[in-house]
């Protein structure tokens, strides 16, 4: 089997990793210096230092070639590139079978990746979703992980998750897309409340609150999209959403721990040096739910603090504020 990996971040190099040890495997980045310095050192030093690269992965910043032969390409590209990349797999006549890791509503659009996809590439090859808890240092170093395939062609969900399989990445088919995509997306905002929480100093209870209640606004959103319950309890729900809020690991929950601490949003980005798709999907998530009549205090209160309209401590002081109520979702 020969993969290609779209995406040359830290969670597709660790794919990358994890598929070379029972595939040929290509890693793919648009720059050409990133691709030669990681044929020379053997490990991607820019976003996932100290993890060998394996012999069978060649990294290549050549699309042609990246894609020649491939019988799957897995593309781990954040939500913003997304778009382009489809755009560019389209305008090469690309047929081979696609999956997407990147979690997150497009900017400006308020668009699911498989909405994307649907909108630039109508006739695409067979597709699907990869999430799930899952930080890329421990997959990059084989510890073990589960995560779900979602497509709504439930055999090629069940083809992509025996084809990408390893004894230590366990993977689940789903034919709910809105679920899996939706899990991926809210959990990286709940994970910034989060941060901003712990690094407030408000400790452990407030913390397995707002997860508690983030599973509330996932589900009350993703009921009304068109999800699943059980996907919301499941792996690319709950899951990530509880590995996402407590991981010193997470992107996003870094975010708002540097938030907590008075740092600009644009310093904690520079900091972070890595896409936290949780930033522009809680300004997107947050206009989606006024738009759907959604109540979700804490997805709004993470956008506020975002654009800069009300500080930390205020914002989770008015969340503890608002009027009492029966717990529901």
């Amino acid at each position: 089997m020969s993969v290609c990996v779209l995406g040359a971040g830290a969670w597709g190099t660790a794919v990358a990793i994890r598929l070379a040890g029972g595939a040929q495997a290509r890693l793919w980045t648009r720059s050409p210096e990133h691709a030669a310095a990681m044929r020379a050192e053997r490990v991607n030093a820019r976003y996932l230092a100290g993890q060998a690269l394996p012999a069978n992965l060649l990294p290549t910043a050549d699309l042609d070639a990246a894609l020649s032969g491939a019988d799957w390409l897995i593309s781990a590209v954040p939500s913003g590139g997304f778009r382009s990349l489809l755009q560019t797999l389209r305008e090469r006549g690309a047929r081979t079978p696609l999956i997407w890791l990147c979690k997150g509503f497009e900017a400006g659009t308020r668009r699911l990746p498989h909405e994307v996809l649907r909108e630039v590439w109508p006739d695409h090859p067979p597709a699907a979703v990869l999430s799930g808890p899952s930080f890329a240092l421990e997959v990059a170093r084989g510890l073990p992980a589960a995560l779900t395939v979602a497509s709504s062609d439930a055999e090629f969900a069940r083809q992509a998750a025996q084809a990408l399989h390893d004894p230590r990445l366990r993977l689940y088919a789903s034919t709910d897309v809105i679920g899996v995509e939706l899990g991926g997306a809210v959990k990286n905002v709940i994970a910034i409340a989060a941060g901003i929480s712990d690094g407030l100093g408000f400790g452990l209870n407030a913390r397995a609150a707002l997860v508690t209640r983030g599973l509330a606004e996932l589900t009350r959103l993703g009921l009304h999209l068109g999800g699943r319950p059980e996907t919301f309890m499941g792996l690319s729900g709950m899951g990530d959403l509880i590995l996402t809020c407590t991981g010193d690991l997470s992107r996003n929950r870094q975010v708002g721990l540097r938030l907590a601490a008075g740092e600009s949003l644009e310093g904690a980005l520079r900091q972070l040096g890595h896409v936290a798709e949780g930033v522009t999907t809680a300004l997107e998530l947050a206009a989606l739910a006024d738009t759907l009549r959604i109540d979700m205090p804490i997805t709004r209160s993470v956008a506020d603090i975002l654009r800069g309209e009300i500080p930390p401590r205020e914002a989770v002081a008015a969340l503890l504020a608002r009027e009492l109520k029966d717990e529901a979702i």
